[in-house]
């Protein structure tokens, strides 16, 4: 038996990048999965018909992560259909970047309510959820421990966010046997930061190893924290990126 069969997971922002290779991973080892998508529907069900290919069972949500409402009723429509919620995956974001003195406060308003109020929203609804032994993993950015370049601020100060609250969740939840972790990524080989993009050649000598890492390196530490391996690590981040920060 995979470490995860028996286990229901929900991964926002499922449909592409490392959001599906989180969902094609937790599948592979034994997860049932639900996933949501806010425009690619067609992305997200390839997705799942890879993950019911290999045997798996997925579940596919339409959510917009700028909806509060659509936050919380797809952590609730993943534990009605799929008969529980033990795992939570908080993938979902977008970058919005810039020179400072052209952000606007609506700029502000929207990467806060999808890169961390949404985050707070589906944890705090899976929390509701969440057996002993539950796990909630977010994804947030090595770009909270270095900026090396301008026009990222109001990016590395969401992500910057999500540690106090991965933190306070950990101590909100530790008590019901209940693991929160967050993950750094950072230069990972996406859409939205492509390993071919402008600006990869000099990004990528920022890294200790050279190179921009793939959507399934960072999913194999997702993986690992949702396991068994994760059992005795909350409250902490774990940054896969390949020495950018070093």
């Amino acid at each position: 038996m995979s470490q995860l069969t028996g286990k229901v997971a929900l991964v926002t922002g499922g449909s592409r990048g490392i959001g599906a290779a989180i969902a094609r991973r937790l599948a592979h080892d034994g997860a049932e999965v639900a996933l949501t998508y806010t425009r690619s529907e067609d992305k997200a069900r390839a997705v799942a018909r890879q993950i019911t290919a290999d045997g798996g069972k997925a579940l596919v949500i339409r959510a917009d992560s700028a909806d509060p409402d659509a936050v919380t009723d797809a952590v609730d429509r993943t534990a009605r259909e799929l008969g529980g919620l033990d795992i939570l995956i908080n993938n979902a974001g977008i970058f919005t970047g810039g020179p400072l003195d052209e952000a606007t406060v609506k700029d502000l308003d929207e990467i806060f309510a999808i890169d961390v109020r949404a985050v707070f929203l589906a944890s705090q609804a899976a929390a509701r959820h969440l057996p002993t032994g539950g796990r909630i993993i977010t994804i947030g950015s090595a770009l909270t421990e270095r900026v090396p370049a301008e026009g990222m601020t109001l990016y590395a100060m969401c992500k910057a966010a999500l540690s106090g609250l991965t933190r306070g969740l950990a101590r909100d939840l530790g008590p019901r046997g209940i693991n929160v972790t967050l993950v750094n990524g950072g230069l990972i080989d996406t859409d939205m930061n492509p390993a071919n993009g402008p600006t990869a050649d000099l990004f990528s000598s920022i890294t200790a190893l050279g190179r921009y890492g793939t959507p399934d390196e960072l999913a194999a530490t997702v993986a690992h924290l949702a396991g068994d391996g994760g059992r005795y690590i909350t409250g902490t981040a774990i940054t896969v990126d390949g020495g950018f920060a070093a």
